[in-house]
């Protein structure tokens, strides 16, 4: 993976993982998903006004995208909301790069060599280990650990078709600005139909919300879409899930968090991980 594509999914990590921290840090957390979703849509209609049209043969991966981003993005909603799916939310994070790489060696046929998939896994290792970070029932709860892996499932599902999506296409941001606005009208009704009046209240008075969470989440979803253009899909999503270190370092600098063992190990290991993808340039 070359340098300039490692910067950017780095960078779209770091933006991932600040509006995660908003999301999981604002009392009423219906809105600040709306927000974020929601505010996609101005800067997806700037990206397709900018970029190409997709390919017609891109659209079934814009409407499967976009039905598993919303999937996701509920199961996030709820997940948030549940203290035990707290504990496992690391392992949902840590297998999908995981998933990713299993299913398209064994059914897609991509080729990674066994520094690429040391990489993958020494990444996964490291986010999972942040479930051991609180020592509590987690990962021995089912509930818990069912939520996880259905999370991961999700997060691995619209990887894929995301990145075969963008491919197909032609255009990675034009792609991706689609596949927003479809996200956000089915997002925007489901939540006019379980949490009447939420979309309301953001499109009247917390617009500036709306800018600032989905601006976040839009640019940085963007630049991974990119990246599945030029590198192995795999390797991007493990990148991708550093965005949880960054979340870690954003709750012990910012909400003084102890720092304790267990994300020390975590960050080595996964910035480790990130190292081998570099070497194997």
């Amino acid at each position: 993976m070359s340098i300039v594509v490692m910067i950017v999914v780095l960078l779209a990590a770091l933006l991932h993982a600040s509006w995660n921290f908003f999301v999981k840090n604002t009392e009423d957390k219906s809105l600040s998903m709306s927000a974020v979703v929601v505010g996609h849509a101005p800067f997806a209609l700037a990206a397709i006004l900018i970029s190409p049209l997709p390919d017609i043969k891109s659209l079934p991966y814009i409407f499967a995208g976009a039905l598993l981003h919303v999937g996701y993005q509920l199961f996030l909603l709820t997940s948030y909301r549940i203290g035990d799916l707290s504990l496992v939310y690391p392992l949902a994070r840590g297998s999908s790069p995981l998933i990713v790489a299993g299913i398209s060696v064994v059914f897609l046929g991509v080729h990674l060599s066994w520094l690429e998939l040391t990489a993958v896994m020494t990444i996964g290792a490291g986010i999972m280990s942040l479930t051991l970070v609180r020592r509590a029932d987690g990962l021995r709860n089912g509930h818990a650990a069912l939520l996880a892996i259905i999370t991961g499932g999700f997060i691995a599902s619209y990887s894929l078709v995301d990145g075969m999506g963008a491919r197909e296409a032609g255009t990675a941001l034009g792609f991706y600005g689609c596949l927003s606005i479809v996200n956000a009208v089915i997002f925007a009704v489901t939540m006019r139909i379980f949490h009447p009046g939420t979309i309301t209240r953001l499109v009247y008075k917390d617009w500036r919300l709306a800018l600032r969470g989905g601006g976040a989440s839009f640019f940085a979803y963007a630049m991974v879409t990119w990246a599945f253009t030029v590198a192995p899909i795999p390797l991007v999503t493990a990148l991708r899930e550093t965005s949880i270190i960054f979340a870690l370092l954003l709750g012990v600098f910012v909400l003084k968090e102890r720092l304790d063992l267990m994300k020390v190990f975590a960050t080595v290991c996964t910035l480790l991980g990130i190292g081998l993808l570099r070497i194997n340039r």
